[in-house]
């Protein structure tokens, strides 16, 4: 049975083929779907293997569902293994379903713990080289060549953005300009004199970066930037455009989570209808969220990710919490690896305001591009009496006469109603009265979540 320290080399095995002139590895990327399904069950078998012998509760779980890695026949057998959720690592925490021990690791990441204790996630030196041949494979399918200056605004540190983008810019032989997040007019300053062609970022970042330069008197359309490379939040095609206007670049969605790497789990090729899943490296599911039944391609469900060649974290059938689409349809492009048809928004994003699901990113689609209001806005929930109440707090564009602010503010409102369903209010404010972000976007204040004072 073939190691999971292979996971980048099948390559040399695979055969040639001809086209993609994009593809960093044009044999892994056009495999036939049969090819493909070969490798993901030879794969499976040996991460279920090294998952049943190292991690003791996920050894339990297999048991309980009667499976064992010899037994495994095909890919559907994994369904039988009951869904990973996030609390099953802050439950088990620091390091309870590493399958490695940590002197045996290489790195150690974990998220902000904002919300609990921190999900802890370790790499071996193997799974730092497949993750690093994983992102360059994205961004070289987005259009950025070998050379090209790469401007990373990611944060570094405990985050899996910045080291991430950063391994996998120079995996494809990349020059990084390694700046992190912050310090905004020194970002504007350095894309200038330094003429970088690649922005790694959020997108709520990059377009706190066009705002600086405008301030600044600086036009980014006039700099060598033509790739940018934006994700760790959901952003609309009015975002993309926006981004793309301001800054004079083509902008790729790049989508990955800490628990199964971090960026490069699926991207955006140049045609852009869709992010390609790397199907050698990851199993995909999309599942009903309530139920957990399995989502027809088209659908909308919930991302479920199986980790296929990751040594120290093997993680089986972990549910994402991100609402998306599949598609197992052929790209244009030529590559055959399955589709994610852009992430919309998070279960744990979801707002219920009045019976209606309301995600964060369905009012971004609708404000974002409107004549008189910009990108920047936040959505504060409160309780009013027995009712939800959303109020929409959105940027006017600079410039604009405050006498037009009601005018447009009533326009919102109805477009928001007859667009999504639910009734809110919304105040246009002027231009820097909401916080930017050197990082993800903090898009809601619920109000109803916090204590209130005693009487």
């Amino acid at each position: 049975m073939a190691s999971l320290a292979d996971g980048g080399r099948f390559s040399a095995n695979a055969g040639s083929r001809a086209g993609l002139p994009s593809a960093l590895h044009p044999a892994l990327e056009t495999m036939s779907r049969d090819e493909l399904a070969a490798l993901q069950l030879q794969r499976l078998r040996t991460v279920l293997h090294n998952a049943f012998a190292n991690v003791p509760w996920q050894r339990r779980r297999m048991q309980a569902a009667g499976m064992h890695p010899e037994a495994v026949a095909d890919l559907d057998d994994l369904r039988h293994l009951p869904f990973m959720v996030k609390t099953d690592l802050r439950d088990h925490y620091p390091f309870g379903l590493f399958a490695r021990p940590v002197d045996a690791l290489a790195r150690v990441h974990a998220s902000s713990g904002t919300t609990g204790r921190p999900t802890v996630v370790g790499y071996t030196g193997g799974d730092l080289s497949r993750w690093a041949d994983l992102m360059a494979r994205s961004m070289s399918g987005a259009g950025v060549k070998r050379g090209d200056l790469v401007h990373n605004a990611y944060g570094y540190g405990l985050f899996t953005g910045g080291l991430g983008a950063h391994c996998g810019a120079e995996r494809l032989g990349c020059p990084v300009v390694p700046i992190s997040g912050g310090g905004t007019e020194r970002q504007v300053a350095l894309l200038m004199d330094f003429g970088a062609s690649v922005l790694c970022a959020t997108p709520s970042y990059a377009l706190a970066i066009a705002e600086v330069a405008e301030h600044m008197g600086v036009d980014l359309r006039q700099s060598r930037l033509r790739v940018g490379m934006f994700g760790a939040e959901p952003w609309s095609a009015a975002m993309r455009h926006d981004i793309e206007s301001r800054l004079g670049l083509r902008a790729y969605d790049v989508y990955g989570l800490s628990e199964i790497m971090g960026p490069g789990v699926a991207c955006e090729c140049e045609c852009r209808n869709g992010l390609h899943g790397w199907e050698d490296h990851f199993l995909f599911e999309l599942v009903d969220p309530e139920t957990g039944a399995p989502v027809a391609d088209g659908e909308a469900g919930e991302l479920v990710i199986t980790t296929l060649t990751k040594e120290a974290l093997p993680m089986l059938r972990y549910r994402t919490r991100d609402i998306t689409r599949l598609t197992h349809q052929r790209c244009d492009c030529g590559r055959t690896h399955l589709r994610i048809l852009r992430v919309t928004g998070r279960n744990d994003d979801m707002l219920i305001i009045r019976g209606v699901n309301v995600y964060p990113s369905q009012i971004e689609a609708v404000l974002v591009g409107r004549p008189g209001l910009s990108p920047h806005y936040q959505l504060v929930i409160e309780r009013r009496g027995s009712l939800d109440h959303l109020r929409i707090e959105v940027e006017a564009v600079p410039g604009l006469d405050p006498a037009a602010f009601d005018a447009i503010a009533r326009e919102a409102v109805h477009h928001v109603k007859s667009m999504i369903g639910v009734s809110a209010e919304v105040a246009v404010m002027v231009p820097g009265s909401l916080p930017r972000s050197q990082g993800k976007a903090a898009r809601v204040r619920d109000l109803r979540q916090e204590p209130t004072a005693c009487a």
